[in-house]
């Protein structure tokens, strides 16, 4: 009941009723595409954990199409292929391959289930984010653009420069819409560079 309670006081959580987003989440996204311009009218998206579709709500508003993948079913919106499946499934790339060569954007809101032990939870977010960009590596457009939410802990640093060597563009982002009490934090990474070109201009 008291759970319930806070979520009727959070300004965010209103907000999303009020203005039909699926999530609160749809926000965090909203305050990324503000600051950042990850997506653009005619992208082709890939939204990892994208149950409930809060961020899919945000991405067709922004005129682009998406590819959902999710282990749960995701009510229909038009413009959204959904993928039932588990990010983690070596069968999600060649799902997202069936139906489009390749993806402008990939973004993951994914997190773990939570098991109260920060070093766990921490371990698992960047595992999730380490799938995910595997995912994009195998996907996404050279020149594309990749979020991923991970919890901040003592992998965050090397986990971003694995981004970095992929990206020339990578930032981490706190959106206003997480919780005070939240430790995520979004990579925001512009400008995909397969690493068999990063090894072609060294070669060279």
């Amino acid at each position: 009941m008291k759970s319930l309670e806070k979520r009727r006081k959070d300004y965010y959580y209103r907000r999303a009723k009020s203005e039909g987003y699926r999530s609160r989440a749809s926000f965090k996204l909203l305050e990324i595409q503000e600051r950042y311009h990850v997506i653009r009218r005619g992208d082709v998206v890939v939204d990892l954990g994208a149950a409930p579709g809060g961020w899919l709500q945000v991405i067709r508003h922004l005129e682009a199409s998406a590819i959902a993948v999710d282990r749960q079913r995701i009510a229909p919106l038009q413009g959204v292929t959904p993928i039932r499946g588990d990010l983690t499934s070596p069968e999600i790339v060649n799902k997202i391959l069936g139906i489009v060569d390749a993806v402008d954007v990939v973004t993951s809101d994914a997190a773990p289930n939570l098991s109260g032990a920060w070093s766990l939870d921490h371990a698992r977010s960047i595992d999730l984010a380490a799938y995910a960009l595997e995912i994009t590596k195998c996907v996404l457009k050279p020149g594309g653009n990749f979020v991923v939410k991970v919890f901040q802990g003592d992998l965050f640093e090397t986990f971003t420069r694995e981004v970095s060597a992929y990206f020339r563009f990578v930032k981490a982002f706190n959106p206003r819409a997480s919780r005070k009490q939240s430790a995520e934090t979004y990579i925001v990474a512009k400008r995909y560079t397969p690493l068999e070109n990063h090894l072609t201009k060294l070669s060279r």
